[in-house]
């Protein structure tokens, strides 16, 4: 496997940053990136340039990772094309990093999708959204996801992909390759989907020679239902009602009572601090919208608040949230066998070899193997739908339209059925009296 990595030779004022890239005894190729660091600030371990007032040293960064990933992306398109390693190589991509008006980048950059997604993502990084905000780093993370699947696409048939290629024959063998060689799930492919049908609609408006298939309907986006699960409000009252002696489900226990009467999303959730508590009210600004949510404090937030002076339970990482309130749900009782999916970890022949990974896989399983940080704000929808308007759940929780809400709620038809016979029962009572 071909590895990368940045290292300066001198402990100068200013100091060249060079790039070493080596596979075995194939090649080993060395050269300077042009880009330099002051003295004393360059880290080995961390790859990058140490914080400092003698330049941009944040933005440095950013290019010595996006050359890196530049590289490695051209590297595999390399090994498809048989084409040699060498410092020649080596100096000609970096060229092209950095000097993206030259006339072979130019041209490529119109031609292969691998070329006009690297510069879509370049320029996504100073682009503005419609709202005159900046594209948000998750955003620019999955485009980067997208394109590595698409590397990983051309490596599996041998070929250097065009932007012309990517019609209803690409859609149906690249999906394809993605469930069954990859193992991913219909959701995920239909995320890398959307990305690519984003960049066929930009390089359309720019008048390249690409397929215009991307407006088809059988150009889909696969997805499917899913079987994520919610807490009703009796097993929330069960939760509330469960003392733990150890600390971390105590607090692992807080949070998720103040998620399910929150709505927020665990990366919101799990970043509330006193200050954002101001006239009875829990005030955010949503992480992955910026859409600004005001929420009023539930009474059993409010006894958990109590119990710290005011102060929500410690932070902890998403992970160990997602971990600790399996256990609490199940000292909770809450382990009845319910339908849904969890990650499970299997092996995998991957063009003959045994790869591990880890995938959801649906079937039957105790509840509380199936909660998790999503369980928070799908919980707060559902339990509070028909109860209030709609339209308030959404603006709590985020939803753009309704039709997206009322797939993202869990409420099974008994459930719709109780809840018109509630209704009835109280038009009967209503005549009656």
């Amino acid at each position: 496997m071909a590895t990368l990595n940045f290292r300066v030779k001198t402990n100068k004022d200013f100091n060249s940053i060079y790039v070493r890239f080596k596979q075995g005894g194939q090649f080993d190729v060395e050269l300077s990136t042009g880009i330099e660091a002051p003295k004393d600030r360059w880290s080995n371990p961390k790859q990058q340039i140490l914080q400092t007032t003698e330049m941009d040293y944040k933005a440095a960064n950013i290019k010595l990772r996006d050359l890196g990933a530049f590289i490695q992306s051209e590297f595999h398109l390399t090994k498809l094309d048989e084409v040699k390693v060498n410092s020649r190589w080596l100096k000609e991509k970096i060229s092209m990093f950095f000097n993206r008006e030259t006339n072979n980048a130019d041209i490529d950059n119109k031609v292969f999708v691998s070329n006009y997604i690297t510069n879509f993502i370049e320029e996504a990084r100073t682009k503005k959204s419609r709202k005159n905000t900046p594209i948000k780093n998750r955003t620019i993370q999955h485009y980067n996801t997208t394109m590595n699947k698409i590397l990983d696409y051309e490596k599996f048939i041998g070929k250097r992909l065009k932007l012309i290629d990517l019609d209803l024959k690409f859609h149906s063998k690249f999906t394809h390759f993605l469930e069954h060689q990859q193992h991913l799930n219909p959701n995920t492919i239909g995320g890398y989907v959307d990305d690519i049908k984003l960049f066929c609609s930009n390089a359309d408006k720019r008048q390249l020679q690409v397929s215009k298939d991307y407006k088809l309907s059988e150009f889909y986006t696969p997805s499917n239902t899913t079987t994520d699960i919610y807490l009703n409000e009796d097993e929330i009252e069960k939760i509330f009602n469960t003392c733990f002696e150890q600390d971390y489900l105590d607090n692992a226990k807080d949070w998720l009572i103040i998620g399910v009467w929150t709505g927020l999303r665990v990366s919101d959730l799990l970043k509330l601090v006193k200050e954002d508590i101001r006239d009875g009210f829990i005030h955010n600004v949503n992480e992955k919208t910026d859409y600004p949510a005001i929420i009023p404090i539930h009474w059993q937030v409010q006894t958990l608040l109590d119990k710290r002076n005011g102060d929500f339970p410690r932070q902890i990482s998403d992970q160990k949230f997602n971990l600790y309130i399996k256990e609490v749900c199940k000292r909770a009782g809450i382990t009845e066998k319910t339908s849904g999916a969890k990650i499970i970890k299997s092996e995998v022949d991957t063009n003959g070899k045994k790869e591990t990974i880890h995938r959801k896989q649906r079937g039957i399983y105790p509840k509380n193997e199936l909660v998790s940080s999503h369980t928070c704000r799908r919980s707060f929808a559902t339990n509070l739908y028909g109860k209030i308007d709609t339209l308030t759940i959404m603006k709590v929780t985020g939803h753009k339209s309704e039709s997206q809400f009322l797939k993202y709620i869990k409420i099974t038809p008994i459930e719709y059925a109780e809840k018109l016979k509630s209704l009835w029962n109280k038009f009967i009572h209503g005549k009656a009296a």
